[in-house]
C-alpha cells in the first residue's frame, strides 16, 4: 500500500513544469533550431561568426533560466557553471564565446528539452481530458446519439483505456521529470572539467585547514606535554648533579632514587614523542600496507577478518591516505556500529586500490551523521579518490575506498 500510495504521489511543482514548461520549452527548441540553422547558412560569410557569438551569449540566458526553473517546481538544484572567461582583446574574447562549452551544452539541452516539453504538456494538460472523455464514452454516446444502437465492445474498450491511461499518468509524468532532472544537471551544470577543478580546489582547502589544525595541535602538544616533560627531565638531572657533589661525599639513595625518576621521565617522553609522530608518518607503513594493515586491525576492539590482494605497492601519499582511510573506518565501527564483527579488504592492480570495510552493525552510516565520513571524502578527492557507502538501516554496512595507486 505504501509503494502504491508513493506512485501516485506526485508533486506538484512536476505537474506545474511539466504544464507550464511547454512556452518556454518551444521558445528555446526553436532559439537552438534556428542558431544552428543560420549559423550553419551565415558560416560563409562575415556576419556567421559575430552572428553565433551573440547567440552563444543568449544561450547561457536561457541556461540560467532553466536551471532555476529546475531548482524552484523539480526540487533539483543544478550548480551554476563557471563564468566567461573574457580576455584581453576583441579577437581573443570573441574566440572564447565561440569556444564555450558551456553555451554548447545549453544549446543541446534546449534542443533535447523540446520533445521532453511537448511530451510532459500532453501528460500533465492533454491526458486529463481524454481521460475523462474515454471513460465517460459511452454515457457521451448516449447523450450525443441517443436512438444510435449501443456498442458494447467500443464502449468497454474505452473505458479500460481511460481507466490504463490515467492510472499510467503519475508514473509517466514522474519519468519525465526525473528525465527532466537528469538532462538539467547533465547539461546545464558544470563541465566535468570545471567540476573536477572546484571538488580538487575544495580538497585542497580542506587539506589547508586540517594539515593547519594538525600543525597547532601537535605545537600545542610538544609546548604543554613534550616541553614540559623534557624540563622535568633537566630538573631531575640537576638535583642529581647536586647529589654527586655535597660536603659528605655523595648521597647513594638519593641518586638511585633521581636516576629512576629521570629514566621514568626520559621513557614518558620517549612515549610522548611517538604517540605525536605516529600522525605525521605511521612506522607501520615502512613495510607496506601488507604489514600496517593486519597491524591496525589487531588494535581494534571489533574482531576484523583481514584479506589483502595487493599485486602493487602503491605510492606513499597513497598508503597514508588508505592507512587513515582504514583507521577512520574501523574507528567508527568501534564506536558507532554496535557491530560484533567487521572485516577488511584491500585489492590493489591495475593502477588501481580499493579498500571496503564491512560490518554486522546497526547500519545507517551517513556523511554529516558525527562519524567523518564527509572529511574522509574530501581527503580521498584531494589524491582522486572516492568513497561509496551502502548502510541501509539494519545494517550491514560498506564503506569502499578506491583510489589511485599513484599519484
Amino acid at each position: 500500500m505504501a509503494e502504491r500510495r508513493r506512485y501516485f504521489r506526485v508533486r506538484g511543482g512536476e505537474w506545474v513544469f511539466a504544464a507550464a514548461g511547454l512556452p518556454l520549452a518551444l521558445v528555446g527548441g526553436v532559439y537552438a533550431l534556428a542558431v544552428l540553422y543560420a549559423g550553419v547558412l551565415l558560416s560563409l560569410t562575415v556576419l556567421g561568426l559575430p552572428f553565433v557569438a551573440a547567440a552563444l551569449m543568449g544561450a547561457r540566458g536561457f541556461g540560467t533560466l532553466h536551471r532555476r526553473l529546475t531548482g524552484w517546481l523539480l526540487g533539483e538544484p543544478v550548480e551554476p557553471p563557471g563564468g566567461l572567461p573574457r580576455p584581453k582583446g576583441v579577437l581573443a574574447r570573441g574566440r572564447a564565446v565561440l569556444t564555450d562549452p558551456v553555451a554548447w551544452r545549453t544549446l543541446l539541452y534546449l534542443v533535447l528539452r523540446l520533445p521532453l516539453g511537448v511530451a510532459g504538456f500532453v501528460v500533465a494538460v492533454v491526458l486529463v481530458p481524454a481521460c475523462v472523455w474515454l471513460t465517460g464514452f459511452p454515457l457521451w454516446g448516449r447523450l450525443l446519439e441517443p436512438d444510435a444502437r449501443p456498442a458494447v465492445w467500443l464502449d468497454a474498450g474505452a473505458v479500460v483505456l481511460g481507466v490504463v491511461l490515467l492510472w499510467a499518468m503519475p508514473g509517466a509524468l514522474r519519468a519525465l521529470s526525473g528525465a527532466n532532472r537528469w538532462l538539467a544537471r547533465s547539461l546545464l551544470g558544470p563541465a566535468r572539467a570545471q567540476r573536477r577543478v572546484r571538488e580538487l580546489e575544495s580538497a585542497r582547502a580542506t587539506l589547508l585547514v586540517g594539515n593547519s589544525d594538525r600543525l597547532r595541535r601537535l605545537e600545542r602538544d610538544l609546548h604543554d606535554g613534550t616541553q614540559a616533560r623534557l624540563v622535568a627531565l633537566a630538573i631531575t638531572l640537576s638535583l642529581t648533579e647536586d647529589a654527586l657533589a655535597p660536603a659528605a661525599g655523595p648521597d647513594v639513595g638519593r641518586l638511585r632514587s633521581l636516576l629512576g625518576r629521570a629514566r621514568d621521565q626520559t621513557d614518558e617522553t620517549i612515549t610522548e614523542l611517538r604517540r605525536l609522530t605516529r600522525g605525521i608518518h605511521p612506522v607501520a607503513l615502512d613495510g607496506g600496507l601488507g604489514q600496517a594493515l593486519p597491524a591496525l586491525t589487531a588494535t581494534s576492539p571489533v574482531p576484523v577478518t583481514v584479506r589483502l590482494e595487493l599485486r602493487e605497492r602503491p605510492d606513499q601519499v597513497i598508503e597514508q591516505a588508505v592507512y587513515f582511510c582504514a583507521a577512520e573506518l574501523l574507528t567508527n565501527v568501534a564506536r558507532h556500529s554496535g557491530a560484533r564483527s567487521a572485516e577488511l579488504t584491500a585489492h590493489a592492480s591495475d593502477g588501481r586500490i580499493r579498500l571496503t570495510v564491512r560490518d554486522d552493525g546497526r547500519g545507517g552510516a551517513a556523511p554529516g551523521a558525527g562519524s567523518g565520513l564527509t572529511g574522509l571524502a574530501e581527503r580521498l578527492a584531494a589524491v582522486d579518490g572516492a568513497l561509496r557507502i551502502d548502510s541501509p538501516a539494519g545494517g550491514p554496512t560498506t564503506v569502499t575506498a578506491e583510489l589511485p595507486t599513484h599519484v
